[in-house]
């Protein structure tokens, strides 16, 4: 990834903007990288590949998984009979 600081965003912004259509662009600040420039396909490819796996406490957790989980434990436990 090519790093820009905020400075160099501010002066030399279609340079930066040319160098994020290539890949991700590290923005730094003081010498730590702060942001990342990409393009919309990169973020929305990033996004599209998110595990969107969620754990619940039972206490908190929907009624349609409530109802899920008790369906299955309930074929599971007729299957074992």
């Amino acid at each position: 990834m090519t790093d820009y600081s905020l400075t160099d965003l501010s002066n030399k912004s279609g340079e930066v903007v040319e160098a994020a259509f290539k890949g991700p662009v590290h923005i730094t600040r003081r010498g730590k990288r702060k942001f990342v420039l990409l393009t919309t396909e990169d973020y929305e490819r990033l996004v599209g590949a998110a595990d969107l796996r969620r754990a619940f406490h039972p206490d908190d957790a929907p009624e349609e998984i409530i109802a899920m989980m008790l369906a299955a434990l309930s074929k599971e436990d007729s299957s074992n009979r």
